[in-house]
Protein backbone atom coordinates (compact mmCIF):
# COMPACT_ATOMS: atom_id res chain seq x y z
CA UNK A 1 0.00 0.00 0.00
CA UNK A 2 1.49 3.18 -0.98
CA UNK A 3 2.61 6.05 2.01
CA UNK A 4 -0.41 8.72 0.30
CA UNK A 5 -2.85 6.04 0.39
CA UNK A 6 -2.03 5.21 3.85
CA UNK A 7 -2.20 8.21 5.91
CA UNK A 8 -5.95 8.81 3.98
CA UNK A 9 -7.32 5.93 5.63
CA UNK A 10 -5.37 6.77 8.97
CA UNK A 11 -6.94 10.35 8.66
CA UNK A 12 -10.22 8.77 8.16
CA UNK A 13 -10.32 6.30 10.59
CA UNK A 14 -8.85 9.57 12.62
CA UNK A 15 -12.46 11.54 11.68
CA UNK A 16 -14.96 8.42 12.74
CA UNK A 17 -12.78 8.04 15.94
CA UNK A 18 -13.29 12.02 16.78
CA UNK A 19 -17.05 11.89 15.84
CA UNK A 20 -17.57 8.51 17.77
CA UNK A 21 -15.84 10.12 20.53
CA UNK A 22 -18.09 13.64 20.27
CA UNK A 23 -21.16 11.42 20.98
CA UNK A 24 -19.78 9.59 23.85
CA UNK A 25 -19.08 13.17 25.46
CA UNK A 26 -22.79 14.27 24.40
CA UNK A 27 -23.85 11.52 26.48
CA UNK A 28 -21.62 11.65 29.09
CA UNK A 29 -23.24 15.47 29.50
CA UNK A 30 -26.67 13.67 29.39
CA UNK A 31 -25.91 11.25 32.25
CA UNK A 32 -23.88 13.81 34.49
CA UNK A 33 -26.77 16.05 34.11
CA UNK A 34 -29.17 12.81 35.34
CA UNK A 35 -26.77 12.47 38.80
CA UNK A 36 -26.59 16.10 39.02
CA UNK A 37 -30.49 15.52 39.40
CA UNK A 38 -30.49 13.17 41.62
CA UNK A 39 -27.77 14.42 43.84
CA UNK A 40 -29.86 17.34 44.83
CA UNK A 41 -33.00 15.11 45.40
CA UNK A 42 -30.85 12.90 47.97
CA UNK A 43 -29.39 16.28 49.29
CA UNK A 44 -32.91 17.64 49.78
CA UNK A 45 -33.89 14.65 51.99
CA UNK A 46 -34.21 14.54 55.31
CA UNK A 47 -31.89 11.55 55.65
CA UNK A 48 -29.78 9.56 53.72
CA UNK A 49 -30.29 7.88 50.03
CA UNK A 50 -29.23 5.43 47.93
CA UNK A 51 -29.35 4.80 44.45
CA UNK A 52 -28.90 2.19 41.92
CA UNK A 53 -30.09 2.22 38.20
CA UNK A 54 -29.23 0.40 35.21
CA UNK A 55 -29.43 0.40 31.61
CA UNK A 56 -30.65 -2.91 30.38
CA UNK A 57 -30.18 -2.40 26.88
CA UNK A 58 -26.37 -1.08 27.25
CA UNK A 59 -25.02 -2.34 30.73
CA UNK A 60 -24.86 1.36 31.95
CA UNK A 61 -24.94 2.02 35.29
CA UNK A 62 -25.78 5.02 37.47
CA UNK A 63 -24.82 4.78 41.27
CA UNK A 64 -24.92 7.04 44.22
CA UNK A 65 -24.55 5.41 47.71
CA UNK A 66 -24.99 2.32 46.15
CA UNK A 67 -22.71 0.07 47.80
CA UNK A 68 -24.33 1.40 51.46
CA UNK A 69 -26.18 -0.91 53.54
CA UNK A 70 -29.81 -0.13 54.43
CA UNK A 71 -32.74 -1.73 55.82
CA UNK A 72 -35.72 -3.32 53.21
CA UNK A 73 -38.33 -2.80 54.75
CA UNK A 74 -40.73 -4.76 52.74
CA UNK A 75 -38.80 -5.12 49.59
CA UNK A 76 -37.10 -8.12 51.32
CA UNK A 77 -40.38 -10.02 50.60
CA UNK A 78 -38.99 -10.41 46.98
CA UNK A 79 -36.17 -12.89 47.86
CA UNK A 80 -39.35 -14.85 50.19
CA UNK A 81 -41.62 -15.27 47.08
CA UNK A 82 -38.01 -16.44 45.05
CA UNK A 83 -37.88 -19.03 48.10
CA UNK A 84 -41.34 -19.83 47.45
CA UNK A 85 -41.29 -20.60 43.96
CA UNK A 86 -38.15 -21.96 43.91
CA UNK A 87 -38.72 -24.56 46.71
CA UNK A 88 -42.65 -25.55 44.75
CA UNK A 89 -40.17 -25.96 41.65
CA UNK A 90 -38.63 -28.98 43.50
CA UNK A 91 -41.85 -30.25 44.54
CA UNK A 92 -41.44 -29.66 48.23
CA UNK A 93 -45.18 -28.43 48.08
CA UNK A 94 -47.68 -27.18 45.38
CA UNK A 95 -48.75 -23.64 45.21
CA UNK A 96 -52.19 -24.78 45.44
CA UNK A 97 -51.70 -26.24 48.56
CA UNK A 98 -53.83 -24.28 51.55
CA UNK A 99 -52.92 -23.02 54.86
CA UNK A 100 -55.20 -22.44 57.82
CA UNK A 101 -55.54 -18.90 59.13
CA UNK A 102 -54.78 -18.69 62.94
CA UNK A 103 -55.11 -16.31 65.61
CA UNK A 104 -51.08 -17.20 66.39
CA UNK A 105 -49.96 -16.27 62.85
CA UNK A 106 -51.35 -12.72 62.49
CA UNK A 107 -49.61 -9.61 63.29
CA UNK A 108 -50.33 -5.96 62.58
CA UNK A 109 -49.30 -3.82 59.95
CA UNK A 110 -50.07 -3.72 55.93
CA UNK A 111 -52.41 -6.16 54.97
CA UNK A 112 -55.77 -8.01 55.51
CA UNK A 113 -55.24 -11.09 56.88
CA UNK A 114 -54.90 -9.95 60.57
CA UNK A 115 -58.76 -8.77 60.45
CA UNK A 116 -60.07 -12.33 59.15
CA UNK A 117 -61.44 -14.72 61.37
CA UNK A 118 -59.51 -17.28 63.55
CA UNK A 119 -59.66 -20.30 61.86
CA UNK A 120 -62.55 -19.39 59.71
CA UNK A 121 -60.38 -19.43 56.17
CA UNK A 122 -58.17 -20.84 54.39
CA UNK A 123 -55.64 -19.62 51.38
CA UNK A 124 -53.58 -20.89 48.98
CA UNK A 125 -49.96 -20.38 49.01
CA UNK A 126 -50.49 -18.81 46.01
CA UNK A 127 -53.03 -16.76 46.96
CA UNK A 128 -50.36 -15.37 50.46
CA UNK A 129 -47.93 -14.20 47.85
CA UNK A 130 -50.23 -12.52 46.22
CA UNK A 131 -51.43 -10.78 48.88
CA UNK A 132 -47.31 -10.54 50.21
CA UNK A 133 -46.66 -8.16 47.44
CA UNK A 134 -49.56 -6.80 45.95
CA UNK A 135 -50.58 -5.82 49.65
CA UNK A 136 -48.10 -5.97 51.10
CA UNK A 137 -49.12 -8.28 53.76
CA UNK A 138 -47.24 -9.07 56.67
CA UNK A 139 -49.41 -11.84 57.97
CA UNK A 140 -49.07 -13.95 54.71
CA UNK A 141 -45.51 -13.00 54.53
CA UNK A 142 -44.35 -14.60 57.97
CA UNK A 143 -46.88 -17.85 57.13
CA UNK A 144 -44.28 -18.21 53.93
CA UNK A 145 -41.19 -17.41 56.05
CA UNK A 146 -42.67 -20.28 58.23
CA UNK A 147 -43.39 -22.74 55.07
CA UNK A 148 -39.43 -22.34 53.15
CA UNK A 149 -37.96 -21.24 56.09
CA UNK A 150 -35.40 -18.30 56.64
CA UNK A 151 -32.23 -20.03 56.52
CA UNK A 152 -32.84 -20.85 52.95
CA UNK A 153 -34.10 -17.96 51.47
CA UNK A 154 -30.75 -16.45 52.54
CA UNK A 155 -28.67 -19.65 51.05
CA UNK A 156 -30.65 -18.81 47.80
CA UNK A 157 -29.46 -15.51 47.52
CA UNK A 158 -25.79 -16.61 48.37
CA UNK A 159 -26.23 -19.28 45.64
CA UNK A 160 -27.36 -16.13 43.16
CA UNK A 161 -24.26 -13.95 44.39
CA UNK A 162 -26.29 -11.77 46.54
CA UNK A 163 -24.93 -11.96 49.96
CA UNK A 164 -25.51 -8.44 50.62
CA UNK A 165 -29.61 -8.91 50.50
CA UNK A 166 -30.10 -10.48 54.30
CA UNK A 167 -33.45 -11.63 55.83
CA UNK A 168 -32.69 -11.59 59.21
CA UNK A 169 -36.31 -11.38 61.06
CA UNK A 170 -40.18 -11.75 60.42
CA UNK A 171 -42.25 -8.72 59.82
CA UNK A 172 -43.42 -6.56 63.07
CA UNK A 173 -40.48 -8.01 65.13
CA UNK A 174 -39.34 -4.73 66.29
CA UNK A 175 -37.75 -6.26 69.37
CA UNK A 176 -35.52 -8.31 66.65
CA UNK A 177 -34.99 -5.17 64.97
CA UNK A 178 -34.06 -3.45 68.09
CA UNK A 179 -31.09 -5.72 68.58
CA UNK A 180 -29.57 -5.86 65.06
CA UNK A 181 -31.33 -7.86 63.36
CA UNK A 182 -32.65 -6.13 60.52
CA UNK A 183 -33.85 -7.06 56.60
CA UNK A 184 -30.80 -5.44 54.69
CA UNK A 185 -29.58 -5.08 51.72
CA UNK A 186 -27.38 -2.63 49.54
CA UNK A 187 -29.13 -0.66 46.68
CA UNK A 188 -26.42 -2.25 44.04
CA UNK A 189 -27.43 -5.92 45.00
CA UNK A 190 -31.26 -4.97 45.06
CA UNK A 191 -30.60 -3.59 41.29
CA UNK A 192 -28.80 -6.70 40.38
CA UNK A 193 -31.47 -9.00 41.59
CA UNK A 194 -34.07 -6.91 39.18
CA UNK A 195 -31.44 -7.29 36.59
CA UNK A 196 -31.13 -11.03 36.90
CA UNK A 197 -35.44 -11.45 36.80
CA UNK A 198 -35.77 -9.16 33.65
CA UNK A 199 -32.72 -11.64 31.69
CA UNK A 200 -34.32 -14.80 33.47
CA UNK A 201 -31.37 -16.07 35.44
CA UNK A 202 -33.03 -16.00 39.25
CA UNK A 203 -32.75 -20.09 38.90
CA UNK A 204 -34.70 -20.40 35.75
CA UNK A 205 -36.52 -18.50 33.28
CA UNK A 206 -39.46 -20.20 33.86
CA UNK A 207 -39.03 -19.10 37.72
CA UNK A 208 -37.95 -15.45 37.07
CA UNK A 209 -40.97 -15.17 34.73
CA UNK A 210 -43.37 -16.27 37.52
CA UNK A 211 -41.88 -14.63 40.16
CA UNK A 212 -42.13 -11.18 37.65
CA UNK A 213 -45.56 -11.90 36.92
CA UNK A 214 -46.65 -11.02 40.31
CA UNK A 215 -44.48 -8.10 40.72
CA UNK A 216 -45.90 -6.45 37.58
CA UNK A 217 -49.34 -6.37 39.71
CA UNK A 218 -50.11 -2.53 39.90
CA UNK A 219 -49.48 -1.41 43.64
CA UNK A 220 -49.50 1.22 45.76
CA UNK A 221 -45.57 2.44 45.46
CA UNK A 222 -43.13 5.21 44.88
CA UNK A 223 -41.58 4.07 41.77
CA UNK A 224 -44.60 4.51 39.66
CA UNK A 225 -46.30 7.45 41.34
CA UNK A 226 -45.10 10.32 38.90
CA UNK A 227 -44.84 7.63 35.50
CA UNK A 228 -47.34 7.52 32.53
CA UNK A 229 -50.28 5.15 33.73
CA UNK A 230 -49.69 2.99 30.83
CA UNK A 231 -45.94 2.28 31.71
CA UNK A 232 -45.45 -1.23 32.70
CA UNK A 233 -43.61 -1.90 36.06
CA UNK A 234 -42.60 -4.88 38.25
CA UNK A 235 -41.53 -3.61 41.53
CA UNK A 236 -41.97 -3.71 45.71
CA UNK A 237 -41.61 -0.63 47.73
CA UNK A 238 -40.80 -0.96 51.39
CA UNK A 239 -41.39 1.18 54.59
CA UNK A 240 -40.75 0.87 58.10
CA UNK A 241 -39.87 3.84 60.93
CA UNK A 242 -37.10 6.03 59.19
CA UNK A 243 -36.96 3.75 56.60
CA UNK A 244 -38.56 3.56 52.50
CA UNK A 245 -37.34 1.96 49.42
CA UNK A 246 -38.43 0.25 46.33
CA UNK A 247 -36.94 -1.93 44.11
CA UNK A 248 -38.15 -2.52 40.15
CA UNK A 249 -37.75 -3.09 36.70
CA UNK A 250 -39.22 -0.13 34.20
CA UNK A 251 -39.76 -1.53 31.23
CA UNK A 252 -39.57 1.40 28.88
CA UNK A 253 -39.95 0.44 25.47
CA UNK A 254 -36.70 0.15 23.35
CA UNK A 255 -35.02 1.02 26.68
CA UNK A 256 -36.13 -0.94 29.84
CA UNK A 257 -33.67 -0.23 32.98
CA UNK A 258 -33.67 -1.74 36.73
CA UNK A 259 -33.44 0.53 39.75
CA UNK A 260 -33.52 0.48 43.46
CA UNK A 261 -33.97 3.77 45.58
CA UNK A 262 -32.90 2.71 49.37
CA UNK A 263 -33.37 5.50 52.29
CA UNK A 264 -32.79 5.55 56.02
CA UNK A 265 -32.83 8.17 58.80
CA UNK A 266 -35.91 9.67 57.31
CA UNK A 267 -38.48 12.19 58.51
CA UNK A 268 -41.21 13.14 56.44
CA UNK A 269 -41.34 12.58 52.33
CA UNK A 270 -39.05 10.00 51.33
CA UNK A 271 -41.75 8.44 49.14
CA UNK A 272 -41.91 11.49 47.50
CA UNK A 273 -38.01 11.79 47.04
CA UNK A 274 -37.82 8.04 45.63
CA UNK A 275 -40.58 9.00 42.90
CA UNK A 276 -38.93 12.31 41.95
CA UNK A 277 -35.52 10.09 41.48
CA UNK A 278 -37.86 7.40 39.97
CA UNK A 279 -39.44 10.03 37.39
CA UNK A 280 -35.59 11.70 36.55
CA UNK A 281 -34.60 8.22 35.71
CA UNK A 282 -37.50 7.46 33.42
CA UNK A 283 -37.33 10.98 31.56
CA UNK A 284 -33.87 9.81 31.11
CA UNK A 285 -34.04 6.88 29.44
CA UNK A 286 -37.35 7.43 27.55
CA UNK A 287 -34.91 10.33 25.66
CA UNK A 288 -32.23 7.79 25.15
CA UNK A 289 -34.92 5.57 23.55
CA UNK A 290 -36.16 7.96 21.21
CA UNK A 291 -33.01 9.24 19.73
CA UNK A 292 -30.67 7.85 17.62
CA UNK A 293 -27.05 7.80 18.04
CA UNK A 294 -26.63 11.56 17.23
CA UNK A 295 -29.12 12.81 19.59
CA UNK A 296 -31.86 13.29 16.72
CA UNK A 297 -35.69 12.33 17.73
CA UNK A 298 -37.22 9.73 15.67
CA UNK A 299 -40.27 7.58 16.12
CA UNK A 300 -40.14 4.76 18.31
CA UNK A 301 -40.77 1.85 15.84
CA UNK A 302 -37.46 2.69 14.00
CA UNK A 303 -35.18 2.25 16.44
CA UNK A 304 -36.44 -0.61 18.23
CA UNK A 305 -33.84 -3.07 19.81
CA UNK A 306 -30.86 -0.90 18.43
CA UNK A 307 -29.21 0.27 21.16
CA UNK A 308 -26.59 3.32 21.16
Amino acid sequence: MKLPRLLFLLFGLLLISHALYAQDDNLSILKRKLITEIEKVAGNLDGVMGVAIKDLTTGEEISINSQMTFPTGSSIKIPVLIELHKQAAEGKFKLTDQRRIERKDKVSGSGVIQHFSDLASQLSLNDLAVLMIVLSDNTATNMLIDQVGMANVNSTLDQLGLKQIRLRRKMIDQAASARGDENTATPREAMLLMERFYRGEVISKQLSEDVLKILKLRKNSPLPRLLPANVEIANKPGAIEGVACDWGIVFVPNRPYAIAVMTNYNGDGADNAIANVSKLAYDYCVKLARSTKYGARVPLELLQNKPR
